[in-house]
């Protein structure tokens, strides 16, 4: 993956020269400035970088939720806007944002009875997902019978009901402690290698970009260009411990270093 070659397959994601600018009462806020990325099929992508240059902004165009005011993104080789009313993505948010009314797997199904499933397929999806996060057994819980990181699990389980091929993940463990952070985290790369979909991860965390990702996309302060893409050496196989090794050790300060550039530009 890099700024200006295309992947051989078609990438999942493809933004060539993005920008992004909000026009306020203060003036324009640069958000983006000329991001061009593109995302294989199949890889694990963390966008890394200090708050407000831009990384939740980059997710919600992927995700239609914001438009672009320059250049061009594609998802799965459409528009934004079609991917979104295909139903081309799960988002994740920073938030489980779980319905406290309903159970657990009342809100799994939610997205389903909305896309209009049939209550067999509902119940076959919502298992199976359920299994896949390790929460089978929860089902007729309450959100708030969950402790944080159940949540946060079954608010993957939602984004993974209905299947879409990529996933979209907006710093969903940043605000749970770090013995349940590192749960998740290798949780979430078992369910990576298990369902083979393509991820776009942000994080404020170098050692969980480093752990988690195939790429690493590191950006700027604002307007978030993007100042180094790593490409992971990493086995696909990564126990927590390999957070001690020299090779680990070296991608996290070429990510601090990557920081640091963008600071100094």
């Amino acid at each position: 993956m890099t700024q200006t070659q295309a992947s051989p397959d078609q990438p999942v994601i493809r933004a060539s020269h993005l920008d992004l600018t909000f026009h306020t009462a203060d003036g324009p806020v640069h958000a983006l400035k000329d991001v061009s990325l593109d995302v294989p099929p199949g890889a694990f992508v963390s966008f890394i970088g200090p708050s407000g240059c831009g990384k939740t902004t980059f997710l919600r165009c992927i995700a239609a939720l914001e438009t672009p005011t320059g250049g061009s993104l594609t998802v799965n080789g459409m528009t934004a806007d079609e991917a979104r009313r295909a139903r081309a993505y799960g988002y994740v948010f920073q938030a489980a944002g779980l319905y406290p009314r309903r159970t657990i797997g009342g809100n799994i199904r939610l997205p389903l009875e909305i896309m209009g499933f049939s209550r067999a397929e509902q119940a076959e999806r919502t298992a199976r997902v359920l299994d896949l996060v390790e929460l089978s057994g929860f089902e007729k819980k309450f959100p708030w019978q969950l402790s944080g990181g159940m949540q946060q699990r079954a608010s993957i389980a939602r984004a993974l009901a209905f299947d879409a091929d990529l996933l979209l993940m907006d710093e969903p463990f940043g605000a749970l402690d770090e013995i349940v952070r590192d749960r998740l985290n290798e949780e979430l790369l078992r369910l990576w290698d298990k369902t083979g979909k393509t991820i776009a991860f942000v994080t404020h965390s170098i050692p969980e970009a480093v752990y988690l990702s195939t790429h690493i996309v590191v950006m700027s302060p604002r307007p978030g260009r993007i100042t180094d893409v790593i490409e992971s050496p990493l086995p696909r196989d990564r126990p927590l411990d390999i957070r001690d090794t020299p090779e680990f050790i070296e991608i996290a300060h070429r990510v601090r270093e990557g920081l640091r550039a963008g600071y100094q530009e």
